[in-house]
């Protein structure tokens, strides 16, 4: 079966449709909100477990360029997701820094929705993966804040984002579990894999709730889109593709696998909702919500589910050979 049509019919995907298609017949398919924070936390905590355990056996040198090549996606995107805000779709210096702070930043959903689908193909990806989600988060946020107090001005200090940024559920669940798992190593994992495995049964069922719930959120959305107009419409398809090749390209450059080299072109290509819009809040209080969480959450995100791993899959699997 091709990859693509492999994700579509993937229970995490229709799930995700499901969600999106109640929400655009106004019935409510949303879970609760104690148990939808629950879920994620058991999703963040569970990939940072995994990936600290895999850390544990990974040498330095095999980490050491993919985490440069991820230092480096998390300082090219949010300038290039300014100037083309500020440029092609013509916004204000405070809205443009707003925007570019959650595309800078990444979607951690996102990259769990890669992993399944790499596992799904038969790929893997490298073991340490969520400790480039953790590199990829803060700078791409902070740069785009810096940008837009330089640019804007801005009502708090910017120590105040970085302060909201390190100490976020989301980082602190990835950290923490990366920590945990790395101190415990294999020889403890075994009394509690069968729980956090990220490629067992319960981790998988309890994504697929996780995106039912974020499909109603993204249909929530939808109705926004006219707010945002066709460029920036334009902008939060084609940049995230940009910036997936790109993240692609810098890993196949630093040695990573196919599976690797697709994980990191879509953590790249996605767009945080849940770091970036509070960072935001703080320090860029004239940014408008509507365009930076309408572009992240109803267009960026459910291009990536959709469409968007599986392309990244084929430029890393195009690359690999």
């Amino acid at each position: 079966m091709p990859p693509l049509l492999d994700n579509l019919l993937s229970p995490a995907v229709l799930a995700f449709v499901l969600g999106l298609f109640a929400r655009l017949i106004r019935g409510d398919l949303s879970l609760p909100k104690d148990a939808f924070g629950l879920i994620a936390a058991y999703l963040l905590f569970a990939i940072g477990l995994k990936g600290g355990v895999e850390l544990f056996h990974a040498p330095i040198r095999a980490v050491a360029w993919p985490a440069v090549a991820t230092v480096i996606l998390g300082c090219i995107t949010p300038v290039t997701a300014y100037l083309v805000l500020r440029k092609f779709c013509r916004l204000g210096a405070a809205d443009s820094a707003g925007v570019a702070a959650h595309y800078g930043s990444v979607s951690a959903v996102t990259f769990i929705a890669a992993q399944s689908f790499l596992a799904a193909q038969g790929f893997s990806a490298e073991g340490f993966m969520p400790t480039l989600v953790t590199v990829l988060e803060s700078p791409g946020i902070n740069i785009a804040l810096a940008i837009g107090l330089m640019t804007a001005g801005g009502g708090r200090r910017l120590s105040h984002a970085l302060h909201e940024v390190f100490t976020s559920r989301g980082l602190l669940l990835l950290v923490g579990g990366l920590i945990v798992g790395l101190v415990m190593g294999e020889k403890n994992w075994g009394d509690v894999s069968l729980f956090y495995d990220t490629k067992g049964p319960i981790f998988r069922g309890s994504l697929c709730l996780f995106l039912l719930h974020m499909g109603t959120l993204a249909g929530e959305r939808l109705a926004d889109l006219k707010k945002v107009g066709p460029r920036l419409l334009a902008f939060a398809i084609i940049l995230p593709i940009a910036h997936g090749a790109l993240g692609v390209w810098l890993g196949h450059l630093a040695g990573l696998s196919v599976g690797g080299s697709a994980v990191l072109g879509a953590m790249s290509a996605s767009a945080s909702y849940i770091a970036a819009p509070p960072a935001v809040r703080l320090t860029l209080p004239d940014a408008n919500p509507t365009y930076s969480l309408t572009c992240s959450l109803g267009i960026t995100f459910p291009f990536n589910i959709l469409l968007g791993i599986p392309l990244y899959f084929e430029m890393a699997r195009w690359l690999g050979e």
